[in-house]
């Protein structure tokens, strides 16, 4: 028996193995694919706005800024919505209706990119544009609300993420709050606690695990790439501004990948990759 379960233990530790040798192999190849745009631009790669393939001079802190910049503000939109989508399904909602909903959810969660991005185009595009050019000239003088109304940029690309990743955190985050042990909510209720407090209780217990999931929902939002490429309006520059159109690292790698014939170029774009992936 003894031996059994060393032999079950070195397999599933093997499996394991595997797993970090998959991540190393990644991480060691990027860093080599790299290794000619690390040894040219060092450090000032990830601080240069700069970016003229042409020129032969690189630099990703556009790139940067618009991937963070458009995944907080998903997050900021996302989070108290799957929050709230988790409380009613796992706490509130009918019977008869919880399994339709998680199976809506659930089905959101398993659309492809390509079809939020289309989406976003006929959708998201034309609201988002119909939205500033309604606003007063006082409003679109502020550096956060100018910009060119086409409707392509960083809001579209914040409302296009907010909605792909509000499925995938709410499913975490119901999860999380189902396997609150029911002691926790009887407690509560034996305390004289009304059904709000006693969900405030029960999201206090949970919290780590939400804030897993709100995490979780953070990193699909760095990394997506289709929707956020069609919606963004993919230029290379710093702005605050809602409505400027901006670019992601994941957007340039799948625009710019197989144009990049010069050495240089290529390896830039993978040190984008890198900085993706650490």
């Amino acid at each position: 028996m003894q031996r059994k379960d060393f032999g079950f233990r070195v397999g599933t530790g093997a499996f394991a193995l595997v797993l970090l040798l998959i991540v190393a192999a990644i991480g060691v190849e990027l860093t080599r694919q790299s290794l000619p745009s690390i040894q040219k631009f060092g450090f000032s790669f990830w601080r240069t706005q700069t970016w003229d393939p042409v020129a032969g001079d690189f630099g990703a802190l556009p790139f940067i800024w618009g991937t963070l910049y458009s995944s907080v503000l998903a997050l900021l939109i996302a989070a108290p919505i799957a929050l709230g989508i988790a409380v009613f399904i796992a706490e509130l909602c009918p019977a008869v209706l919880r399994q339709p909903l998680v199976f809506l959810t659930e089905l959101l969660a398993a659309i492809p990119s390509i079809v939020y991005g289309l989406w976003g185009i006929f959708v998201l595009v034309p609201a988002v544009r119909a939205v500033e050019t309604s606003m007063p000239a006082s409003l679109r003088s502020l550096p956060l609300f100018s910009g060119p109304p086409l409707g392509l940029g960083m809001l579209a690309a914040a409302l296009i993420l907010a909605v792909m990743i509000v499925p995938f955190t709410s499913s975490v985050s119901r999860e999380v709050l189902k396997s609150v042990p029911a002691a926790q909510r009887e407690a509560a209720y034996a305390l004289g606690a009304t059904r709000f407090e006693a969900i405030r209780a029960a999201l206090y217990y949970a919290r780590t695990g939400i804030v897993g999931a709100v995490m979780l929902g953070f990193g699909r939002a760095l990394g997506e790439t289709m929707a956020v490429t069609m919606v963004i309006g993919n230029n290379p520059r710093i702005s605050t501004s809602l409505f400027a159109p901006q670019y992601t690292m994941a957007a340039v790698i799948a625009n710019e990948f197989t144009e990049a014939a010069d050495n240089l170029y290529l390896s830039a774009l993978v040190e984008i990759g890198l900085v993706l992936f650490v």
